[in-house]
């Protein structure tokens, strides 16, 4: 037969006070009303009031204390497993085949049945046939049997006249092998119900008494559930007992200010006593003392409590206002309910006391006595440990030391120590805790936007200049060309040499963007359009090795940004996994909208809560180790081979970004793959603005000039020789007359003596002295009807606020070419 399949299922009461925490909480409130007639002072109490309210829980207890021995208990019982015998189980047992028929019964279950003689004794499904109130319960069992399934059922019976019904868990449990069948085991709950019924009726008699004391009361978890409030304590509060107790509500819904003293486990003291407002009806603060006690878990494991409290209305409680022990109270709750981290310290360094903003901030870990270096890191104890020596000392306090703690150290905290004098000679320290974490996280954010500012302004320079010399290189480049026949050995050489200029004025771009001084050129977008249309293009980058993932949000809104660019933030990015990934891997990319309301919970300090779309860019490659992380945005930074990359790629990105109004993030984990985070502030577009916009593009694909001669004076204003002479050329063999001035000063005076016929002024925006801006200024009134074009090799937002609102023009980037010098100049000129 096949072995029995013991059952170790059990049950346990519900979770409502054991007597003897009852007991414990009747006797601590002996105790602590006669402490406390004594230390507060009542006076307006009689005796014999006193007396009669002692008694009351004195007698109560002694009531108790004989219901303390019947504590309810597991009511499973596991059979003693002896071989695979039947007969050796102590319950009631025996053996069916499919059909239900008696196998094999132990001499338990023959006992039970009166059938010590019989071969096969009858199954307890016949035995109880035709009984009331059990034929449902019988079927169930019977047919989990002959289906091989298992059941349990409790049911309440006598076998036979004469004897007490009897309660029984009734267990099935199906046989394996060829045989089937099922094996029924009997388990006698009587007694175990029982003492459940006695405890039942003792708790009741308990609750009784607790709802009629004169004062309130609380069970609670330690984290904070309420378990049971009392009558006394529910009247208080302006609310039923039914909907305070059962887990429903916390201690933080019924006492005003910080509750943590009151439900952790690391209070200092199995009894304390603590002064707190109820929040009583309409949120009117209900003053109390609170007399708290840790009472071990009935059915818990070791070192389990409950928090067990009587409540005291301390309005009523006949203190004395304005005498030493009033003050001392009120001390105490202020202290207690301080919004920042307190505690005393003796001379030793350990804590003394603490509030509970104290005992919030370090988690749960504080007991008094513990030095409070010990709950610091190891690298901050050394600086706290002199600070301490130096109070005792009777020197000043020093400035606040930063700490962090062992078990949060992802937390900084600033902590402030002073020594006070606590009479008879005697002193104390005090130390005080402030949360930094989010100041010293803005701190270092400012820090690196600084940094980056700085680097960006130099980047920025050096691209200014560069940009001169390869206007330069280029325009003579050009002027080159234009004498020679594509078949000339010299066309090549000077090809090449064009070439690579445009090579390093795609350098000095990503410089520019980097400092935020490109020029950017923004339209409305669909960022669903924008990738999709990139697609082909960004497989291409990422090879065949490299799986490419878009994965678009539901109702994805728009943006306004510069398409190009864009599109090279998107590609650098994809480079840059690619080349984290040279074994292969999959790059993702996600977009969504983010809400106002999202944006606030993702806790980036440095960016202001709005409406944003996401730009997700995620690889499974190596991953940036943590102490790169924060340096992947600077120029030139790079961690792979001098063969592979400049340094200047992600700086790109995160000047673009910036550019646009947007805000990048970047996540890694080492082995895992990095994630870029790009938030774009999202454009609500109006019907109106959607038209315009449309009638501009195609306005601007009609208007591309296809003869670049023209006519006209023109007054070119440069301070680089190199670039005004080559602008100069380009122009004249295009047909217009050049007046050249190579400062501010010196266009100034052209004008004069040319008596104000100028039709266009092309000038640099940087130069000596006088800028162009502000020569613009000096020539408005003589030259009315002159159009003016800057060129820079900055942006043009970079100096536009220098000008008039008035002040129309128009600007071209360096470093140009002679075609789009000339093209430039004639789009002008046509306008007139």
């Amino acid at each position: 037969m096949a072995e029995l399949e013991r059952n170790a299922s059990g049950r346990e009461p519900g979770s409502r006070l054991s007597p003897r925490q009852i007991f414990t909480l009747a006797g601590v409130a002996v105790a602590g009303l006669a402490i406390l007639l004594d230390i507060l002072g009542f006076h307006a109490f009689a005796v014999p009031g006193v007396l009669t309210v002692i008694g009351t829980i004195g007698a109560a207890g002694i009531i108790l204390f004989g219901f303390s021995s019947t504590i309810s208990r597991d009511v499973s019982r596991a059979p003693a497993a002896a071989g695979d015998a039947l007969n050796a189980l102590p319950d009631p047992c025996y053996a069916t085949d499919r059909r239900g028929a008696v196998l094999f019964a132990n001499e338990a279950y023959r006992s039970l049945v009166g059938s010590v003689n019989a071969d096969r004794p009858a199954p307890l499904e016949r035995l109880l046939a035709g009984r009331e109130g059990h034929a449902e319960t019988l079927y169930r069992l019977a047919q989990a049997a002959r289906t091989g399934f298992a059941a349990e059922e409790e049911i309440r019976f006598a076998l036979r006249t004469g004897l007490a019904e009897r309660t029984y868990q009734v267990v099935v449990r199906p046989l394996s092998g060829q045989l089937g069948g099922a094996v029924w085991l009997l388990r006698d709950l009587t007694l175990e119900r029982e003492r459940l019924d006695q405890a039942e009726q003792q708790w009741r008699r308990a609750s009784a008494f607790l709802s009629a004391t004169p004062i309130g009361f609380y069970a609670a978890e330690l984290s904070g559930e309420i378990l049971y409030v009392n009558n006394k304590l529910a009247d208080w509060l302006g609310a039923s007992v039914e909907r305070l107790s059962g887990r429903t509500q916390k201690l933080s819904d019924i006492l005003l200010g910080d509750v943590a003293g009151l439900s952790m486990v690391s209070d200092f003291e199995d009894a304390s006593i603590v002064d707190a407002d109820l929040k009583g009806p309409n949120g009117r603060p209900v003053p109390v003392r609170i007399l708290r006690s840790l009472v071990p878990k009935a059915g818990g494991k070791d070192g389990e409590f409950i928090s067990c409290a009587l409540v005291l209305d301390r309005a009523t409680s006949g203190e004395a206002e304005g005498n030493a022990r009033d003050a001392e109270l009120r001390f105490a709750r202020f202290f207690n309910n301080a919004p920042i981290s307190i505690a005393t310290v003796d001379a030793e360094g350990r804590i003394d006391n603490a509030n509970s903003a104290f005992l919030s901030y370090m988690g749960g870990n504080v007991t008094r006595g513990v030095p409070l270096a010990d709950l610091l890191v190891e690298d901050d104890r050394p600086a706290l440990l002199e600070s301490l020596a130096a109070l005792r000392g009777g020197r000043q306090p020093g400035p606040p030391i930063e700490v962090r703690l062992v078990n949060r150290p992802e937390r900084v905290g600033q902590l402030y120590a002073s020594r006070v004098d606590s009479g008879e000679g005697g002193s104390s320290t005090v130390v005080y805790l402030i949360d930094a974490t989010e100041q010293k996280s803005l701190e270092l954010q400012f820090a690196q936007s600084q940094k980056m500012q700085a680097i960006g302004q130099l980047a920025g320079g050096v691209a200014h200049d560069f940009n001169n010399l390869l206007t330069a290189i280029i325009g003579f480049c050009d002027l080159l060309l234009a004498r020679h026949q594509a078949g000339d050995p010299s066309f090549a050489d000077v090809m090449q040499i064009k070439q690579n200029a445009n090579r390093a004025a795609n350098l000095t771009r990503q410089l520019l963007a980097f400092s935020r001084r490109q020029t950017l050129r923004p339209k409305v977008l669909s960022l669903t359009d924008a990738l999709a249309e990139l697609q082909n293009l960004l497989s291409r980058l990422l090879t065949e090795k490299v799986e490419l993932k878009i994965v678009h949000g539901r109702d994805l809104g728009l943006v306004k940004v510069d398409q190009n660019q864009l599109e090279q933030v998107i590609m650098n990015l994809a480079v840059n996994a690619r080349d984290a990934m040279p074994d292969g891997g999959r790059v993702t990319i996600r977009t969504a909208n983010v809400s106002e309301e999202d944006s606030r919970a993702l806790d980036h300090a440095m960016m202001p809560p709005a409406d944003y779309l996401l730009i997700e860019v995620a690889d499974t490659g190596t991953g940036i180790p943590k102490e790169n992380l924060g340096k992947i945005f600077e120029p030139f930074y790079t961690t792979k081979d001098p063969s592979k990359g400049t340094g200047l790629g992600l700086s790109t990105v995160y000047g673009i970004v910036k550019q646009t109004g947007g805000f990048i993030f970047a996540y890694s984990t080492v082995g895992k793959g990095t994630t870029f985070r790009i938030y774009l502030p999202r454009y609500f577009e109006t019907p109106a603005e959607a038209k315009a916009e449309a009638e501009a593009q195609a306005a601007a694909v009609a208007a591309e000039p296809t003869d670049l001669t023209g006519k006209g004076t023109i007054l070119l204003v440069e301070d680089e020789d190199a670039v005004r002479t080559f602008a100069a050329r380009a122009l004249q063999t295009r047909g217009y007359e050049v007046l050249q001035a190579d400062c501010g000063e010196a266009a100034i005076a052209l004008v004069q003596e040319f008596e104000g016929k100028i039709d266009l002024v092309v000038s640099d925006v940087v130069m000596p002295n006088m800028d162009g801006p502000t020569m613009v200024k000096e020539l408005r009134g003589k030259l009315p009807g002159a159009r003016i074009i800057f060129v820079s090799g900055y942006a043009e937002d970079a100096f536009e606020k220098s000008l008039d609102p008035e002040q129309q023009f128009h600007f071209l980037p360096k470093p140009f070419s002679l075609k789009q010098l000339a093209a430039a100049v004639k789009d002008v000129m046509g306008k007139a």
